[in-house]
């Protein structure tokens, strides 16, 4: 096994005691300014939309992208994917913060998410989104401070930190409690980044 000439040359730095310059991560050189969480979901996949204003974040958007038992499944990725394409066009946003994925004993429920979730990042990946995944434990330590909280505290506190009027829908809550967390995630001293895919 042979070595590069960069890295002979690291090498030589490093026994000469060198120090070597050390580059920032890509995420701190690009600032975000709107944001797309995404809690993909077959039959409810939650997306919210916020701008990072003063004094606290605005929301663009929110919904559950709703599909119906009545529709086969390849009606329902094709319609994640369209009001998916729509929001992305009218927002613009620069980053999308998706929930990671979580193990499951049932093999169906797991191919059904991951089939949705698939059909969220083409549309997001196409749109040249930079895209990062948060484990849910992680996103209900940084909204709520409790890595085990409730769904219905994630919201409440969604619905606090955004300032709105009304408690949003639970997948939406999720979404929104996404790109909540990534902006968390994100900042300058942060020690524990989300990650990108």
């Amino acid at each position: 096994m042979g070595i590069s000439p960069r890295q002979f040359e690291q090498l030589q730095e490093r026994v000469a005691g060198k120090k070597r310059a050390t580059r920032k991560p890509v995420v701190d050189e690009v600032a975000h300014r709107v944001i797309i969480g995404v809690d993909p979901s077959l039959r409810g996949t939650g997306y919210g939309v916020i701008r990072l204003d003063q004094p606290e974040p605005k929301t663009l958007a929110q919904g559950t992208i709703k599909c119906p038992a009545r529709l086969g499944r390849s009606q329902c990725l094709a319609e994640i994917s369209r009001t998916l394409r729509e929001v992305v066009a009218r927002h613009r946003p620069t980053a999308c913060a998706i929930e990671g994925l979580f193990y499951t004993q049932n093999m169906k429920t797991a191919l059904t998410m991951g089939e949705a979730r698939g059909a969220a990042m083409a549309v997001l990946a196409e749109a040249d989104i930079e895209i990062f995944e948060i484990a849910p434990r992680k996103v209900k330590q940084s909204i709520v401070g409790y890595g085990n909280a409730q769904k219905l505290a994630v919201a409440k506190m969604v619905q606090r930190m955004l300032v709105l009027d009304e408690l949003p829908e639970p997948d939406a809550a999720d979404a929104l409690a996404l790109a909540l967390a990534f902006t968390h995630l994100h900042k300058r001293f942060a020690i524990d980044p989300s990650q990108k895919i």
